[in-house]
């Protein structure tokens, strides 16, 4: 017969935690040698929470060994940057000089993959100058891959973006974001609204980022460190760290919604180039 644990050895089994769910990596992905490809995540409207999905997308793609470099548009002080130094560049999407940083740098870089965070007010003019240094051309030519993360709001303003940004994702992937930050609905009850903003334009489909436990984002902000890094109870700095059990285990299950809704999408697919993505 099992023995049943002693007093003691409950309470020393109690204290100790179960390892941090890490998901599977897989081999680095063609992109890493070949076609480059950029990942813009952006919108017009401000409180959308786009850094919190360009955050969360940098962690998904290091999780599957996709190498990946970042610009945070937010100048001077970008939010990105701060919990993702080693691998963000702050940039001024205004400036041709900035501009060059990344697009002349598209093919030539050792690293394929660049992720955009794209301040607010700033989606339409950093798809307008796309369009203007014949990077969306490029695109056409398959010469190089282009993925747009519009995050919406549940406001109409938000969704009047739909309307601005149509002209330029003719030959995207473009994907219409909705990311809970509260408790508000979309306009999945109003299907008037839903033909009147989201038919007005052509996309690969909508992604859906579940709220995130509103405790546990606050203390990953305190943390400031990327939310992976959280979870793997670590510092910024990579030490040991701390924190709460319940609260990463909250973050860690964020984290793995979101990248099924990544991997529903074939993200890794399209960004490698893939026919059928």
């Amino acid at each position: 017969m099992a023995q049943r644990p002693t007093k003691e050895t409950k309470q020393s089994s109690a204290r100790e935690e179960r390892p941090p769910v890490v998901r599977e990596k897989v081999p680095p992905l063609a992109p890493q040698r070949g076609r480059p490809t950029l990942i813009l995540v952006g919108a017009d409207k401000g409180g959308v929470g786009k850094t919190t999905i360009a955050r969360v997308l940098l962690d998904y793609l290091a999780a599957n060994n996709v190498l990946t470099r970042a610009f945070d548009t937010e100048t001077p002080r970008g939010t990105l940057y701060r919990f993702h130094p080693d691998q963000t560049s702050v940039v001024d999407l205004t400036s041709t000089s900035d501009q060059m940083k990344i697009i002349d740098t598209l093919a030539t870089a050792e690293i394929k993959v660049s992720v955009v965070d794209v301040r607010a007010g700033g989606l339409e003019p950093a798809l307008q100058a796309l369009q203007d240094t014949g990077f969306l051309d490029a695109v056409a030519e398959g010469e190089v891959g282009f993925i747009l993360f519009h995050v919406l709001g549940s406001s109409i303003a938000s969704l009047d973006e739909i309307a601005e940004v149509a002209p330029y994702v003719e030959d995207a992937d473009y994907f219409l974001v909705k990311n809970h930050v509260n408790d508000t609905t979309f306009f999945e009850w109003d299907p008037v609204t839903h033909r009147k903003y989201f038919e007005k334009v052509e996309t690969a489909g909508e992604i859906t980022i579940p709220k995130l436990n509103e405790l546990s984002y606050e203390q990953v902000e305190i943390a400031g460190a990327p939310f992976s890094t959280f979870v793997a109870n670590r510092t910024a700095e990579g030490e040991p760290a701390d924190h709460s059990f319940v609260l990463r285990g909250y973050v860690r299950t964020w984290q793995n919604r979101i990248a099924d809704e990544f991997d529903r999408i074939h993200l890794l697919d399209r960004i490698a180039g893939r026919e059928g993505a």
